[in-house]
């Protein structure tokens, strides 16, 4: 039993130096290159950069009361449409002790004083009709009773006003009916039924009932950076691409460009604006984060090679043509081009190659 594990511990251990030969062996052969060969072909190289941003309707709207008190009554939520005029929510007045208090006694005094002035306007008339009183005397009577009645009215209007917020003969503009002022979608209504609302005045802006916006008119709001900003310009071509929409791409005008910039984390970022084109049959909603490309520089129909396949030397660029084989190794001859515009990936080639002609590509070791 002994002898036969010895035999079987050196036949592992001849194994082991027979293969140990044989590995490094072959790690110390030569490996054989061998080169892709690529050929010049027409193609079209385009310079592109990429903003960040989001698409946002052009214009929103926030629709705040034009007087204070509590909401009574919605008729619209986020989402729907509405035209211009109609009325997306109802205010009840909660009024102020004080300036109720007056009203009231402005209603009391008109009252008295149209009371004192029918009285004297019958007891003008009748002395009107025996031509006791001129004319005259009697028309000025009779329009004091007019303007006390007239003031009656007006005092009768101030205190439904001050009460209710509203007035009997002009119900219709109304300021406890909050309508929206254009047409559009409701995007946000931020307040419920029994929330406490503020009259936008010069002091405070007013509480938001809703938010409309017009979404046929969007717009892509993004920022570049710095170093590209000097070669965009206003009405070049966008390509917007949608995170949420992935298989939908959008052309977009570009028409703004700040004339200022911002910091972001040590960037200096210039913001765009763009006009951006939604088909109808695609509903776009606000605030989606949205990529555009814009096209720095193109060229089409120009002679077109890897980049890779470009070799830098100095200030000049050469390519290794191929002549041939040598046995089982490629044979290449180093000649100079002249390169034109650059995508990163593809190069136009100015001069020095033609179609007919290959080049040396990425190596494939064998």
């Amino acid at each position: 039993m002994k002898k036969i594990l010895r035999y079987v511990l050196i036949i592992a251990l001849v194994a082991g130096v027979v293969f140990t030969f044989v590995y490094l062996w072959k790690k110390s052969r030569p490996k054989k290159e061998v080169y892709e060969l690529v050929v010049p072909e027409k193609g079209n190289i385009e310079q592109k950069t990429v903003a960040t941003g989001k698409v946002e309707p052009r214009d929103e709207v926030a629709i705040v009361p034009q007087i204070s008190g509590i909401v009574s009554e919605l008729y619209k939520e986020a989402g729907q449409m509405v035209q211009v005029g109609e009325i997306i929510a109802r205010i009840k007045v909660i009024p102020e002790m004080g300036t109720l208090n007056a009203a009231e006694s402005r209603v009391t005094q008109a009252n008295l004083n149209l009371t004192q002035a029918r009285r004297v306007f019958d007891r003008t008339k009748e002395l009107y009709e025996s031509k006791v009183v001129v004319r005259e005397e009697y028309e000025n009577v009779e329009t004091q009773l007019k303007l006390a009645q007239e003031e009656l009215r007006n005092a009768q209007d101030n205190l439904e006003i001050v009460r209710d917020g509203i007035a009997k003969r002009s119900s219709e503009a109304s300021n406890t009916q909050i309508r929206s002022t254009i047409s559009g979608m409701i995007l946000d209504v931020p307040v419920k039924v029994g929330n406490s609302v503020i009259q936008a005045n010069t002091f405070n802006a007013g509480t938001t009932i809703a938010t409309v916006a017009d979404m046929n008119d969007m717009i892509f709001r993004g920022n570049i950076d710095e170093t590209e900003v000097g070669r965009i310009r206003e009405g070049m071509p966008l390509d917007i691409t949608i995170g949420a929409l992935q298989e939908q791409h959008f052309k977009a005008v570009l028409e703004y460009i700040s004339p200022k910039s911002t910091e972001n984390n040590g960037a200096i970022l210039f913001e765009i604006k763009a006009a951006v084109s939604v088909p109808e049959d695609v509903f776009v909603r606000a605030g989606y984060s949205a990529n555009a490309q814009i096209i720095l520089d193109s060229r089409y129909d120009v002679l077109v090679i890897p980049e890779s396949a470009v070799v830098f030397k100095e200030d000049k660029t050469f390519v290794n043509v191929f002549k041939g084989m040598d046995g089982d190794k490629q044979l290449f001859e180093e000649k100079e081009v002249v390169l034109g515009l650059s995508d990163g990936i593809s190069v136009e080639i100015k001069e020095g190659l033609n179609t007919e002609e290959q080049i040396r590509g990425t190596l494939i070791t064998e």
